[in-house]
């Protein structure tokens, strides 16, 4: 029994900058039968590209996606973010939700289906394995008891993977966590743009008597001088609100505000042709709540709201950062329990690789 997996061994003989890293290697004579030509002539997976070598998943066509530890996107893990480029990062907490729990499970399930993945992108014809060393770097050791603890646990935990100069792709988790990584990632880069996919602001001041939470995480950033408030913009905002204005402030703080009713019936091409002229050339993070998605698409979160973008709406935002100088990205508020099919979790997935797509230096067929 699992003979085969007796036969998967892992290398960990990738030279890449001068370090390793790992990458999968069979060797059973079955696996190399069914990469053979119709010679009959043996053939490996190439994971070569200029010379230099990559982290390339294995393929579905010869290891099932059922099988072996879930990863990111099946790609190898260690344990730090040295020699990577960019890393995926799981942030499991949920202490800072107001409505349904259960985020703090959205890395794991997003790993699981993660495994549906593919190694090119058909829309774009990226090729992000050919392009940047990347892998899953696990989870941030978070406190489920102590949220300000957890906020400086991540915060920590981002300060060293930035300090390798990888780029981190964040699985929340509630989005809470995107204040401690913007803390990390402003002291490397100094105030960035933002691209905020969301359905809420998430710019309240004070929510039952507390700062820190889901729903503070961006007023935070604008209080420490984190985010350079011109290269701001929020899509996909929408709901009932606390005021007939629910997005005053953002406005006052020089952000550009799209809400959702602007995005229905059409394309966001033309948006984000405007969103990457208001970036610039200087560095930018893009934070996607998976509750901007409608949720007849994405039920799988702990704050629905109606009427939301739809999963092209999304691809599209993601793929028209294209070109930005991104530092970061995440993808949180995936709650599983609230969505038995794991398709918010296999959005999130997609959305997660779409982000890997657009990153610097990602090569294009």
């Amino acid at each position: 029994m699992f003979s085969f997996w007796r036969n998967l061994k892992i290398l960990r003989s990738v030279t890449y900058s001068g370090t390793t890293a790992d990458v999968f290697s069979l060797r059973t004579r079955p696996f190399l039968e069914l990469c053979s030509d119709k010679r009959g002539l043996s053939i490996t997976p190439n994971r070569k590209t200029s010379g230099n070598r990559y982290n390339v998943p294995p393929s579905a066509e010869f290891v099932a996606r059922v099988s072996g530890i879930p990863t990111m996107a099946k790609l190898p893990y260690q344990e730090t973010a040295d020699g990577l480029d960019a890393a995926f990062i799981g942030v499991p907490i949920d202490t800072g939700t107001s409505n349904r729990p259960g985020a703090r499970f959205g890395p794991r399930q997003i790993r699981v289906e993660s495994a549906m993945l593919r190694s090119y992108n058909s829309g774009t014809r990226a090729a992000p394995y050919e392009s940047v060393m990347v892998a899953d770097i696990g989870d941030v050791n978070v406190n489920v008891y102590d949220l300000k603890d957890t906020c400086k646990r991540i915060r920590e935990a981002y300060r060293k993977v930035l300090a390798t100069g990888c780029i981190p792709l964040t699985m929340g988790g509630d989005h809470t966590i995107a204040y401690p990584i913007l803390q990390a990632v402003a002291e490397k880069h100094g105030p960035v743009g933002l691209v905020h996919v969301d359905a809420h602001a998430d710019t309240s001041d004070v929510v039952l008597g507390e700062k820190i939470g889901h729903g503070t995480p961006f007023r935070r950033c604008v209080e420490e001088g984190l985010l350079d408030c011109k290269r701001v913009v929020q899509i996909g905002l929408r709901g009932t609100g606390y005021s007939p204005d629910s997005y005053e402030w953002s406005r006052a703080q020089g952000f550009r505000v799209v809400q959702a009713e602007e995005c229905w019936f059409k394309s966001l091409a033309p948006l984000m042709a405007e969103v990457r002229a208001q970036m610039g050339s200087g560095p930018v993070y893009l934070s996607f709540d998976i509750d901007a998605l409608d949720p007849g698409f994405a039920p799988g979160t702990g704050t629905p709201e109606i009427a939301g973008l739809t999963p092209i709406q999304g691809v599209e935002i993601v793929r028209g950062c294209r070109g930005l100088n991104l530092v970061g990205c995440d993808l949180v508020e995936v709650s599983p329990a609230y969505d038995t099919t794991g398709n918010t979790a296999l959005t999130g997935a997609n959305l997660l690789f779409e982000m890997l797509c657009v990153l610097p230096k990602i090569k294009y067929y």
